[in-house]
């Protein structure tokens, strides 16, 4: 019997070709849609599980308030770690690790002639146990010598090839000799380590950088950052209560006033919420990522929705056209069950063929969605909840799909369907029109929702950054033969005519390293806080930025005083009730003499306002170069002449250089990612839709044929007849923008909400959604109205 039933399913679905390609197709493409966005989700949900001690594992932030706001950080000082190591880490304590570690930064790693950049942090010997790492060679313990490195597999391999790395000694930042102690597994992409290719001895770094020694006693210098892993009987509620208020404490003893007036709250953060519940607002945890999580969940659930009223849609419809098969089938001496069975195994076979279909056209599209999305995902073959969802949603929409023509056609009274009494009933199309408005409601919420996206990237992406990006680079000097050298290889190629000016500086124009307060100045009110961005520099910067002084000058070497001179931005100026600023002195360890204001620029997040920063000429050790191409000569032939001269005074150093340009367009990956996605998956949900019309229209028009033609004997044109036909689809398309346009606003309008600097929610983002919903509309279903209104009513009238 189940042999026969597949054989007729296949008949029946080979007759109605057009039909069953409209179901399968729509079907697979909604069903590979919920197949990506599920490895996205499951890639984020996933993520830091790599990790043994993952659910004990934390790091210790701080709130701050800074004038009645409280902030959030991660950066915090040296004594503290010390502190919680000492006090609070052993067997019985709260603490089974707590690991002082650096920032995950770029350095040189040279063996012999062979030099390679890659990413790598201080920390303290215990990180490799904490994190437990799988060591492929030596051990865990390998940090224990202060002069060794801990390097990841591909590094080892980049540097080793198949030799044995074991206790071969490198050169690390053209200076400090480090040993081979062990070789780990590279750590997944989806992890907050996912850039840790190297792991450094925390000794070496408090014995090579001075200031990292002078940091060891300095309560209020938060340039580190602290992990821990916490004891099995250890709560972390009750421990952040317990060392909540130790930096507080400390950094008033210390004599701190400014640091002090913080109020620092110290408090930990579990490794499981560090990637999708990092944000926090006034001291409390938002979210962060999760927020799309749901989002794509969300899109996920709707696409595959729509495929799914596709399916049900022209299930039911063309089951009405089987009355007749089953009155026969009945009358013959089939029973109701195996009408039953019969049914659903034409929709079961079809939702079979869609499920293979999907996973293939998952399979090909996997490399670009890892692309656009940034990850490294792979088909889950061997994960039984991946064959359990796919196989079981498979089932149920199958038996969804097909209840209604099993149940309900199987239920007919075979004199009444043979005699031709039989009527579907005046509301039989209501459930089918009900499903196309929902259809179309999300697709024009998706419309909506992807424009938008696009419209606050492109808003911000123009907004004035205050210095001319193009023709910079920036190199991040990992040595100090550069800096020891700077007016030499200044002049050199200056010389070369390849550049227009050079300068050094403490951070890039993309970024600020350094923040400091405790600054004073005429009228400053008792009691305000102050916390300026602080970027130490040479005089040529701001003809390599190309800023735009708006009072006052700029730095120049014709004046020695200039030694004590600081430039502020707009920013700064205004939160010191400056109007004009020039000549005022500032008072910060020393007095410095303002000479110039600049106009703001947009260094940290595009989509914040510009911190209040100075601009102070200081000797520092190494930093950022910074360099303005000259554009009358060739990028390619500058970069070879610049390699030459850098390689010439620092032959140690790999020549690696950012363009600014790239590096600022980087602040907007996350939204465009989103963008993009959204966009790929609103298109197939277009797509979907458009076909679930197609096939909707194309079952109208075969049931109206002879209605058509009795119309087109009476003289109504082709264009009444394709006006006729068009109509009912248009209103429905209309009545769900009346449902699609109030929700989009909604919940886009929300969204702009968490930027500061965002893009207006204008009335044609939705005026030119709805032209376009029903513009596609009316080009899906014209088709087979026009080829309706065209044939011949000869034919058409003919009777069965």
């Amino acid at each position: 019997m189940f042999k026969n039933y597949l054989k007729i399913s296949w008949r029946n679905l080979t007759k109605n070709k057009a039909h069953t390609f409209i179901n399968v197709t729509g079907l697979s493409v909604g069903m590979a849609v919920a197949m990506l966005i599920g490895l996205w989700i499951w890639d984020e949900v996933s993520y830091d599980k790599y990790f043994k001690n993952h659910d004990k594992i934390v790091q210790v932030w701080q709130h701050q308030t800074f004038n009645g706001k409280v902030g959030s950080q991660i950066a915090m000082p040296i004594p503290l770690g010390t502190m919680l190591r000492n006090d609070y880490t052993g067997k019985d304590k709260d603490f089974k690790y707590t690991v002082l570690s650096s920032w995950n930064f770029e350095h040189i790693l040279a063996l012999g002639d062979k030099k390679i950049t890659q990413q790598g942090s201080f920390m303290q010997a215990e990180a490799p146990e904490m994190l437990s790492l799988k060591m492929l060679k030596g051990t865990r313990a390998g940090l224990a010598d202060p002069s060794s490195v801990l390097l990841s597999q591909k590094v080892a391999k980049a540097l080793f090839g198949d030799a044995d790395p074991m206790n071969k000694t490198l050169k690390l930042d053209n200076k400090d000799l480090v040993k081979v102690t062990g070789v780990y597994e590279d750590i997944p992409h989806n992890s907050s380590f996912n850039e840790l290719s190297m792991i450094l001895p925390w000794d070496l770094y408090l014995s090579s950088q001075d200031w990292v020694k002078r940091s060891a006693s300095q309560w209020g210098n938060n340039s580190f950052q602290i992990f821990a892993q916490l004891n099995d009987h250890a709560d972390i509620g009750k421990v952040s209560a317990r060392i909540k208020g130790i930096k507080e404490k400390n950094i008033a003893l210390a004599g701190d006033k400014v640091g002090a007036s913080f109020k620092p709250v110290v408090f930990l953060h579990p490794m499981d919420k560090w990637h999708l519940r990092s944000e926090f607002k006034d001291g409390v945890n938002t979210g962060g990522a999760i927020q799309f999580v749901w989002m794509f969940g969300i899109i996920g659930t709707f696409v595959l929705l729509l495929a799914c009223i596709n399916f049900m849609n022209l299930s039911t419809a063309r089951s009405e056209k089987r009355a007749k098969e089953v009155g026969i089938r009945k009358t013959v001496g089939s029973l109701r069950s195996q009408l039953i069975g019969q049914f659903f195994s034409e929709s079961l076979m079809v939702v079979a063929f869609a499920f293979l279909l999907s996973v293939i056209l998952v399979l090909l599209t996997l490399p670009w969605f890892n692309q656009v999305a940034d990850k490294t995902m792979t088909v889950l073959w061997a994960n039984p909840v991946f064959w359990l969802m796919g196989l079981g949603f498979s089932l149920l929409t199958g038996l969804i799909a097909g209840s209604y023509p099993a149940f309900y056609l199987s239920s007919f009274q075979p004199v009444k369907v043979l005699k031709g009494t039989f009527k579907a009933g005046r509301y039989a199309a209501l459930p089918r029109k009900i499903l196309v408005v929902l259809q179309f409601t999300v697709s024009v919420t998706l419309i909506i929702g992807t424009i938008v996206v696009f419209r606050q990237v492109q808003h911000t992406k123009n907004r004035a950054v205050g210095y001319e990006r193009t023709g910079l680079l920036q190199m991040n000097m990992k040595s100090d033969d550069i800096h020891k050298n700077f007016a030499a290889v200044r002049n050199d190629l200056l010389q070369s005519g390849v550049i227009e000016e050079m300068a050094e500086s403490g951070s890039p124009l993309t970024d600020v390293y350094s923040n400091n307060s405790g600054l004073t100045w005429r009228g400053k009110p008792a009691g305000l806080q102050d916390d300026f961005g602080t970027i130490r520099i040479t005089h040529e910067f701001g003809k390599v930025a190309k800023w735009k002084v708006v009072e006052g000058r700029d730095f120049s070497r014709a004046f020695v005083s200039d030694s004590t001179g600081m430039i502020l931005n707009e920013s700064a100026a205004k939160f010191m009730n400056f109007k004009h600023p020039v000549g005022e002195i500032i008072e910060w360890g020393g007095k410095y003499k303002v000479i110039g204001v600049v106009k703001d620029m947009v260094m940290s997040s595009p989509y914040e306002p510009v911190k209040p920063s100075i601009f102070i000429l200081q000797n520092f050790d190494g930093g950022i170069v910074d360099i303005r191409l000259n554009p009358k000569v060739s990028t390619r032939e500058a970069l070879g002449k610049i390699e030459a001269v850098f390689k010439q005074y620092d032959p140690g150093s790999p020549f690696d250089y950012k363009f600014t340009d790239d590096e600022y367009n980087k602040k907007f990956a996350n939204e465009e990612r989103v963008g993009k996605l959204a966009g790929f998956f609103t298109l197939l949900a277009i797509f979907i839709s458009c076909m679930g019309l197609f096939g909707m229209a194309s079952f109208m028009a075969e049931q109206r044929i002879k209605e058509i033609g009795v119309r087109k004997v009476l003289g109504a044109s082709v264009f009444n007849l394709w006006k006729l036909m068009s109509a009912d689809f248009i209103i429905l398309v209309s009545i769900a923008l009346l449902f699609a346009i109030p929700t989009a606003y909604y919940f886009m309008h929300n969204w702009l909400q968490d930027y500061k600097y965002r893009a207006e929610l204008s009335w044609w983002i939705f005026a030119l959604t709805a032209v376009g919903a029903i513009t596609i509309t009316i080009l899906t279903v014209s088709y087979q109205s026009i080829k309706a209104a065209l044939t011949n009513p000869v034919k058409s009238l003919k009777t069965e």
